[in-house]
């Protein structure tokens, strides 16, 4: 009978105030819908895919240029949809980028300033907005699976603090940070609250596996859908089938670069399932990064500057191809910058929600990038990374032109980034006009941000400053 209505339903052709509390939540989010949002077919709004890999840097992939790396998957959705040559995480490190793509607020405004990795009060709010809510608000299935990471470890899977379902996710299957003991064999999976136990196999697979496994068996088919696919690849401790190790056998690169195969095979997976449900002409799928790579790990940055944790390219950075069928152009390629803060805007802008209006928004709709056009900001793009190197605390990108500041905010370097990617000629001291009116910017986003997110937590912070530094947030 499944089978049935899928055939059917492709002939058919309809595939597919900050601190407010819980409680008040549910009223606020349908609020902020329009009444004629309902009164469409809800299986014609279009399916969202998030995938997200973890810790791959920009030129980690043959999509982007690497000489060795195999990803055929990732390098057919580039020639079914648009690469991105510019496209950036909101931070250098993985739990404030990920806050940032589900809120469309910069980390430090919704609380996600740093990784939150062992014991620390900061956290994803129950009163941000995530774009799964608002989803859930207009009838759509949601389900998360892969890393979570925007909680500390104490208060995963409790119910004192929020959860993926908190955050709109109707199902999910997640861990708190990284695959344990490693990518082979993880044992740290919790299902909708449960514990799973020991699963047999890699992680990226089997987090793809049941990503597919929720599009076939679990979801309602008669409603849209927005997926969550956040694998744990390549971040460390790095285990690798040896069936993509292999193929790079006597390499001494070969368990990282056999690791992204095993991503790109993931990837594949998911792709796969979309298809087979007969879903795929009506979803948006995104493909990107967490945060730059980890050079002594095998990543690599395809030649920018710096590397996770650092606000200079190589931190930021990351692969990002975004396909739309019927709505981007195959095998396009937009050097517009974009950032994993405009997922939020992207996914209202397709399915017809409006932007929350009672709190800043930093991320826009990508739909003008899509085709190459540029995209209207009223919040520059902005960079804060608490475990950044001293002299790259801070960045700030308008246009061509790119900021990058010391801990202290009081030295400054100036880059013409279209030109100049790799960041080698510092302009500062022969444009100091220019420096001084991206300083000026700079401290009136920073001031803004301050006003806004949980100040108290970062100004609070109790981790001693890194690499040398003075400041710890």
């Amino acid at each position: 009978m499944k089978s049935f209505n899928r055939v059917l339903l492709s002939l058919l052709g309809v595939c597919g105030g900050l601190c407010r509390s819980a409680l008040h939540l549910g009223p606020v989010l349908l609020a902020l819908v329009p009444a004629n949002v309902y009164a469409e077919t809800g299986s014609s709004k279009p399916n969202i895919v998030v995938f997200l890999a973890d810790d791959m840097g920009w030129g980690d992939s043959a999509t982007y240029g690497h000489p060795l790396i195999r990803t055929p998957n990732l390098d057919k959705l580039a020639s079914q949809g648009v690469k991105f040559t510019q496209c950036y995480s909101a931070c250098g490190v993985c739990s404030p980028s990920r806050s940032a793509i589900l809120t469309g607020r910069t980390p430090y405004r919704n609380g996600v300033y740093r990784h939150l990795s062992g014991l620390h009060e900061a956290h994803l709010r129950r009163s941000e907005i995530t774009y799964p809510k608002l989803l859930r608000a207009i009838g759509y299935q949601t389900c998360h699976v892969g890393k979570w990471h925007l909680n500390s470890k104490p208060q995963f899977n409790t119910t004192e603090y929020p959860q993926p379902g908190d955050h709109g996710y109707d199902y999910w299957m997640a861990t708190h940070n990284n695959a344990e003991p490693s990518h082979k064999n993880p044992n740290n999976f919790v299902r909708n609250g449960k514990p799973v136990g020991e699963l047999e196999g890699y992680s990226a697979p089997l987090v793809a596996t049941e990503a597919a496994r929720w599009l076939s068996e679990v979801r309602d088919e008669s409603k849209p859908f927005a997926l969550s696919v956040w694998c744990h690849e390549p971040h460390s401790p790095i285990a690798t089938d040896s069936r993509f190790s292999d193929l790079y056998d006597g390499h001494e690169n070969s368990k990282y670069m056999g690791n992204i195969t095993q991503l790109d095979h993931a990837f594949g997976l998911v792709m796969q399932a979309l298809d087979e449900e007969g879903v795929g002409d009506n979803t948006l799928v995104i493909f990107s990064s967490d945060n730059g790579p980890v050079a002594k790990f095998g990543g690599t940055t395809g030649g920018l500057r710096g590397g996770k944790r650092s606000d200079h390219e190589g931190g930021i950075r990351v692969p990002g191809i975004a396909r739309w069928p019927g709505h981007i152009q195959p095998g396009s390629v937009s050097d517009i910058p974009v950032v994993g803060t405009d997922i939020f805007a992207t996914v209202l802008d397709i399915t017809g929600i409006p932007l929350p209006t009672d709190r800043t928004i930093d991320g826009v709709s990508m739909v003008p990038a899509f085709a190459g056009k540029p995209v209207e900001r009223k919040v520059p793009l902005f960079w804060r990374t608490h475990v950044s190197p001293p002299g790259d605390r801070v960045a700030l990108r308008i246009g061509d032109w790119k900021l990058v500041g010391d801990e202290t905010l009081t030295k400054f370097q100036l880059y013409e980034i279209q030109k100049d990617w790799k960041e080698e000629r510092d302009l500062a001291a022969v444009m100091p006009e220019r420096t001084e009116e991206m300083k000026n910017t700079l401290f009136e986003v920073w001031k803004g941000i301050e006003c806004e997110g949980p100040a108290e937590w970062w100004k609070n912070e109790r981790q001693k400053p890194v690499r040398g530094g003075k400041v710890n947030y």
